[in-house]
């Protein structure tokens, strides 16, 4: 497959980068199915923690479980939102009672967003559901193809951050 440009001539910069080998085309078709079930997924699972959780924050509440607590700047750096945004994800958040804020130690000026005990509670019950359906899903595969597959992922997502 090649690209042309407006002239039918192929688009020699296209073919030099090289995203036109079947490896690229290969990846880009499988991220495209990997990330369009993660959505799905993703919208179940917030569903499963809380039935008025959007999905968009399920993953904010997953970096809160395994982070601890944060100021809000931190988390929507790290989802990559801005802090009109990520105030409005915490407010729904915490109406639902699933986060709180405290004053932050080292700033009196800033706050503190952690999960509360529910928050806590109903999140790990759907990642250890969600774990406990990919061992299943997974059952075939010998340890190290998950544990290569897991660092791969890693690498991948590494790289998106540069």
């Amino acid at each position: 497959m090649h690209e042309e440009g407006n002239d039918g001539h192929r688009d020699a910069g296209v073919a030099a980068s090289g995203v036109d080998q079947p490896a690229f085309l290969a990846l880009e078709r499988e991220l495209t199915v990997l990330l369009r079930r993660a959505r799905a997924s993703q919208g179940e699972m917030a569903r499963e923690v809380h039935p008025d959780l959007e999905p968009s924050a399920y993953g904010l509440l997953v970096r809160l479980d395994e982070c601890g607590k944060q100021r809000a700047t931190e988390l929507a750096a790290y989802i990559g939102v801005g802090k009109a945004t990520m105030s409005r994800q915490l407010r729904a958040l915490e109406e639902l009672g699933l986060v709180g804020r405290e004053p932050d130690p080292a700033d009196g000026r800033a706050w503190l967003v952690a999960l509360t005990q529910e928050g806590q509670d109903r999140v790990r019950r759907v990642r250890e559901a969600r774990r406990a359906r990919y061992a299943g899903r997974l059952a075939d595969w010998d340890s190290h193809e998950v544990t290569e597959l897991a660092r791969l992922l890693n690498q991948l997502n590494r790289g998106m951050e540069k």
